[in-house]
């Protein structure tokens, strides 16, 4: 089930050019339908709760396999 955003929760699109993955430093790509950061190098993505991005290992969903080749 996909959650789309509810108004006034939208991630700031300057804070999204400046986050990168805090496992491997590399940038992020915005998922906004599954409201997450995706980070293929490290194959998490973040959750992102209220509009703020929650960049903890522990709380981030590992991608399948079908995620990362497609």
């Amino acid at each position: 089930m996909t959650q789309s955003p509810r108004p006034g929760h939208e991630v700031d699109p300057k804070l999204l050019e400046i986050l990168v993955c805090p496992l491997t430093k590399t940038p992020l790509t915005y998922d906004r339908a599954r409201q997450e950061l995706v980070s293929r190098a490290a194959k998490l993505a973040f959750p992102i709760r209220d509009g703020i991005p929650i960049m903890l290992a522990d709380e981030a969903r590992r991608l399948d396999e079908s995620e990362l080749n497609g």
